[in-house]
């Protein structure tokens, strides 16, 4: 059984750390800066001052920036983002340590669990996938289990894995469940996956903090802060407080 040591760890450490620095970071920065004109927001006048007084305790022009700011940039600006560029993350990271020259395949590791070669094919989260994509995911394993016939290499029916990046058991949306349940492929979430694929038990969570202190190093609470400072000076939030 080959597993991972210490230092080949910290390699897959700093290629996450490097990639959300490189990939990520710039694009939430620049999508946080232009929302200091509201035009680039669609306002509900009734919701967002609410909203506001709910927020902070009172109604005033900052804390109607709060209001619009915190939902786009510490929801759905880095969630779109991140998604967005999952197959990025995927040839950058997992790739350049385990990528597969079998079509249709995403990876491919040693699982550090049980010692045999697996192919995998990796996705962003537990809810990440369709309908459509449940066949095909089953017809690039299938594909893949014929080919290793074809060359005479063993791919056993549980070697063919889908491996979710982040999660936990039981949060896996029913198409997961069918390619599971129904099509018999093993499906590893979140600390489970990295663990077979590390051989640490407590990577999930190295990789967890590893991506938080990229955050700590952008110094985001004082861009933030400006365009906070900015929104709040224009008409449009002035009039959402009636003052």
């Amino acid at each position: 059984m080959i597993i991972m040591d210490k230092e080949q760890q910290k390699e897959i450490l700093a290629l996450v750390k490097d990639w959300f620095r490189t990939v990520i970071l710039p694009n939430h920065i620049m999508n946080t800066k232009k929302l200091a004109n509201p035009d680039n927001f669609n306002i509900n006048p009734f919701l967002v001052p609410y909203i506001a007084g709910f927020l902070t305790g009172e109604l005033t022009s900052d804390s109607v920036a709060k209001a619009l700011l915190y939902p786009r940039i510490l929801g759905t600006s880095i969630t779109t983002s991140f998604g967005q560029n999952m197959q990025k993350f995927i040839s950058d990271v997992l790739k350049n340590s385990f990528g597969s020259m079998v079509a249709g395949i995403d990876i491919e590791f040693i699982d550090a669990i049980d010692g045999r070669r697996k192919y995998c094919q990796a996705k962003l989260g537990p809810n990440t996938i369709n309908k459509d994509d449940v066949v095909t995911i089953h017809n690039h394993f299938k594909a893949a289990k014929n080919l290793g016939r074809t060359n005479n290499v063993a791919v056993q029916h549980g070697d063919l894995v889908v491996g979710v990046i982040y999660g936990e058991q039981g949060e896996e949306s029913n198409h997961y469940q069918k390619l599971r349940d129904e099509y018999d492929y093993p499906l590893y979430i979140g600390q489970e996956f990295w663990h077979r694929l590390t051989g640490a038990p407590g990577f999930y969570q190295d990789l967890r903090l590893a991506i938080a202190e990229v955050a700590v190093e952008a110094r985001g609470s004082e861009i933030i802060g400006d365009v906070i400072n900015t929104l709040a000076k224009t008409d449009t939030v002035k009039n959402l407080t009636g003052k």
